[in-house]
Protein backbone atom coordinates (compact mmCIF):
# COMPACT_ATOMS: atom_id res chain seq x y z
CA UNK A 1 0.00 0.00 0.00
CA UNK A 2 1.21 3.48 -0.91
CA UNK A 3 0.01 6.69 0.69
CA UNK A 4 0.49 10.04 -1.04
CA UNK A 5 -0.14 13.44 0.58
CA UNK A 6 0.13 16.70 -1.35
CA UNK A 7 0.79 20.12 0.15
CA UNK A 8 1.78 23.62 -0.94
CA UNK A 9 -1.20 24.69 -3.00
CA UNK A 10 -3.05 27.97 -2.71
CA UNK A 11 -4.01 31.17 -4.49
CA UNK A 12 -1.46 33.13 -6.49
CA UNK A 13 -1.56 36.01 -8.95
CA UNK A 14 -0.66 35.49 -12.61
CA UNK A 15 3.10 35.37 -12.98
CA UNK A 16 3.55 34.05 -9.47
CA UNK A 17 5.08 30.82 -8.20
CA UNK A 18 4.14 27.88 -6.02
CA UNK A 19 5.90 24.69 -5.03
CA UNK A 20 3.86 21.55 -4.51
CA UNK A 21 5.17 18.73 -2.35
CA UNK A 22 4.09 15.09 -2.29
CA UNK A 23 5.04 12.98 0.71
CA UNK A 24 5.17 9.26 -0.08
CA UNK A 25 4.85 6.55 2.52
CA UNK A 26 4.03 2.89 2.85
CA UNK A 27 6.16 1.29 0.16
CA UNK A 28 9.50 1.35 -1.64
CA UNK A 29 9.25 4.89 -2.97
CA UNK A 30 12.81 4.87 -4.14
CA UNK A 31 12.22 2.26 -6.83
CA UNK A 32 9.35 4.02 -8.56
CA UNK A 33 8.89 6.74 -11.06
CA UNK A 34 6.47 9.40 -9.86
CA UNK A 35 4.27 11.96 -11.54
CA UNK A 36 1.96 14.95 -11.22
CA UNK A 37 -1.45 15.31 -12.87
CA UNK A 38 -4.09 18.04 -12.77
CA UNK A 39 -7.84 18.31 -13.14
CA UNK A 40 -9.44 21.57 -14.23
CA UNK A 41 -12.43 23.05 -12.35
CA UNK A 42 -15.80 21.53 -13.16
CA UNK A 43 -14.33 18.62 -15.10
CA UNK A 44 -14.51 14.95 -14.26
CA UNK A 45 -11.74 12.52 -13.43
CA UNK A 46 -11.57 11.39 -17.06
CA UNK A 47 -10.25 14.84 -17.95
CA UNK A 48 -7.32 14.60 -15.55
CA UNK A 49 -4.20 15.46 -17.52
CA UNK A 50 -0.59 14.46 -17.10
CA UNK A 51 1.73 17.31 -16.09
CA UNK A 52 5.16 15.85 -15.30
CA UNK A 53 7.08 12.66 -14.57
CA UNK A 54 10.38 11.87 -12.88
CA UNK A 55 12.11 8.49 -13.06
CA UNK A 56 14.11 6.79 -10.34
CA UNK A 57 17.25 7.97 -12.12
CA UNK A 58 16.06 11.57 -12.09
CA UNK A 59 15.12 11.89 -15.74
CA UNK A 60 12.21 14.30 -16.15
CA UNK A 61 9.54 15.12 -18.66
CA UNK A 62 6.79 17.76 -18.62
CA UNK A 63 3.85 18.53 -20.87
CA UNK A 64 4.43 21.08 -23.58
CA UNK A 65 2.15 23.74 -22.08
CA UNK A 66 4.23 23.98 -18.89
CA UNK A 67 7.71 23.33 -20.28
CA UNK A 68 10.08 26.04 -19.15
CA UNK A 69 7.74 27.02 -16.30
CA UNK A 70 7.28 23.84 -14.23
CA UNK A 71 10.04 21.65 -12.81
CA UNK A 72 9.61 18.25 -11.19
CA UNK A 73 12.17 16.93 -8.72
CA UNK A 74 12.52 14.29 -6.01
CA UNK A 75 14.27 13.88 -2.70
CA UNK A 76 14.65 10.18 -1.99
CA UNK A 77 16.07 10.79 1.48
CA UNK A 78 12.83 12.54 2.43
CA UNK A 79 10.50 10.38 0.31
CA UNK A 80 9.15 13.46 -1.44
CA UNK A 81 8.38 14.61 -4.96
CA UNK A 82 8.10 18.30 -5.79
CA UNK A 83 6.56 20.40 -8.54
CA UNK A 84 8.02 23.88 -8.79
CA UNK A 85 5.60 26.07 -10.73
CA UNK A 86 6.75 29.46 -12.02
CA UNK A 87 5.09 32.05 -14.25
CA UNK A 88 1.71 30.65 -13.33
CA UNK A 89 -1.21 31.52 -15.58
CA UNK A 90 -5.00 31.35 -15.01
CA UNK A 91 -5.17 28.24 -17.21
CA UNK A 92 -2.98 26.45 -14.67
CA UNK A 93 -5.84 26.63 -12.18
CA UNK A 94 -6.70 23.05 -11.22
CA UNK A 95 -6.57 20.41 -8.55
CA UNK A 96 -3.11 18.87 -8.71
CA UNK A 97 -2.56 15.20 -7.90
CA UNK A 98 0.55 13.23 -7.06
CA UNK A 99 0.67 9.86 -8.79
CA UNK A 100 2.44 6.53 -8.40
CA UNK A 101 2.14 4.74 -11.77
CA UNK A 102 1.10 1.55 -10.04
CA UNK A 103 -2.29 3.22 -9.55
CA UNK A 104 -1.97 5.26 -6.39
CA UNK A 105 -3.18 8.86 -6.11
CA UNK A 106 -3.03 11.57 -3.52
CA UNK A 107 -6.15 13.39 -2.37
CA UNK A 108 -5.33 16.39 -4.57
CA UNK A 109 -4.56 20.00 -3.76
CA UNK A 110 -6.08 23.16 -5.18
CA UNK A 111 -4.01 25.66 -7.14
CA UNK A 112 -5.81 28.86 -8.13
CA UNK A 113 -4.21 31.51 -10.34
CA UNK A 114 -6.23 34.70 -10.28
CA UNK A 115 -5.79 38.44 -10.07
Amino acid sequence: QVHLVESGGGVVQPGGSLTLSCEVSGDAFKINAMGWYRQAPGKGRESREWVATITTGGATNVRDSVRGRFTISRNDARDRVYLQMDSLQPEDTAVYYCNDPRGYWGQGIQVTVSS
